[in-house]
């Protein structure tokens, strides 16, 4: 069934140059903002406190990520990712999208946001990598890992994007990888530029026009084993006739347009590898991500009519299983069958 939308609101603001100047904002110590006559201004200042943004580093079991209270989205979410750490046997059947118990209950977003909205709980921290246990996997459900994400976007290429860090780790022993929404402008038939973003839900929580995703990759301890890659890709559908290279961008760029210094610890920036020069950056493509997805499908499948029907949407997309998906599909019909045929026994 097609979920409508209840009802649609947006913010809008224009993006101004930086021509017209640039303020700057210092920042001292109690001791140097002393005058000479003992002024006490910043203790009165700060006597019933300073406002809080809530944007501090929150770390959890497997993922760090600083949350936007107002836009009831995380800014930023980053892992670390190794082959052995992939491993588990952890199933999201298991998990819940709830709310973060460590976001205050004013700023959290809720399930009921989503719910009719038209867009699907997208997380930036995958709950693929965070299969070492079900604790541990559930943490990625909070929704304080959670953007508004078109629902072709988080199955399709971003999820593509997901398994192709996966994949890396088997080239490299490490990678550092760095997820979130950005709300970016477009240019209007005046020239002027105009942010412009949806509001779901009753805590308005804001869909982002772009999501981005930062890898640092790294094969062995030497500095000049690092290689980067930073994409930042549309919160729509997207075919797979484009490729992961189409959606590269520069690291200067990427932090110019979130705010954000991506790896601040690492030295010489400006001579990380490219990791598309590195490794392919190439993601699935359409036959092999539809055996893949149709072999979750049949593992999960309850009863033989789903089988069948899983079957038939894969011969309706004029793609031929593979001896892996086939040999599933039977252990499967085997397996419901026999379920079906003891359901079928009258008790004793």
């Amino acid at each position: 069934m097609v979920s409508k939308v209840v009802s649609v609101r947006s913010v809008c603001g224009f993006v101004l140059g930086a021509t017209s100047g640039v303020v700057a904002l210092k920042l001292y110590l109690y001791e140097e903002q002393r005058t000479d006559s003992g002024s006490s201004a910043p203790r009165l200042i700060e006597r019933f406190g300073l406002p809080q943004s809530g944007a501090e580093t929150r770390f959890y079991s497997n993922h760090a990520l600083s949350y936007d209270q107002a836009l009831r989205t995380p800014r930023w979410v980053a892992e670390h990712l190794s082959a052995p750490g992939l491993l588990g046997h952890a199933d999201r059947k298991h998990c819940r999208f709830r709310p973060d118990p460590g976001v205050p209950e004013l700023f959290t977003a809720r399930n009921q946001d989503y719910l009719r909205s038209g867009w699907s709980r997208g997380h930036m921290a995958p709950a693929g990598d965070n299969k070492i246990s079900e604790r541990v996997m559930a943490e990625t459900f909070y929704l304080s890992n959670i953007v508004p994400q078109n629902y072709e976007n988080n199955a399709g290429f971003w999820n593509r994007l997901e398994m192709y860090c996966r994949d890396l780790t088997q080239s490299f022993s490490q990678l550092w990888v760095v997820s979130g929404p950005l709300l970016l402008p477009q240019t209007q038939e005046n020239g002027s530029r105009t942010v412009c973003y949806q509001l779901i839900g009753k805590d308005d929580v804001a869909v982002p026009t772009h999501l981005y995703k930062v890898i640092l990759a790294q094969k062995d301890s030497s500095p000049d084993s690092l290689a980067l890659g930073a994409f930042v890709v549309p919160n729509a559908p997207i075919g797979f006739e484009h490729p992961l290279t189409e959606f590269q961008v520069s690291l200067s760029d990427l932090e110019r347009m979130s705010g954000l210094t991506f790896f601040p610890a690492v030295e010489r920036r400006e001579r990380l590898k490219n990791l598309c020069e590195v490794d392919s950056c190439q993601l699935m493509d359409f036959k092999r991500f539809t055996l893949y997805i149709s072999g979750r499908k049949v593992t999960s499948a309850r009863s033989l009519a789903r089988l069948e029907k899983i079957v038939t949407e894969l011969k309706d997309a004029g793609v031929t299983p593979d001896d892996y998906l086939s040999n599933l599909y039977l252990e499967k019909k085997r397996e419901l069958e026999e379920k079906e045929e003891r359901e079928k026994k009258p008790e004793p």
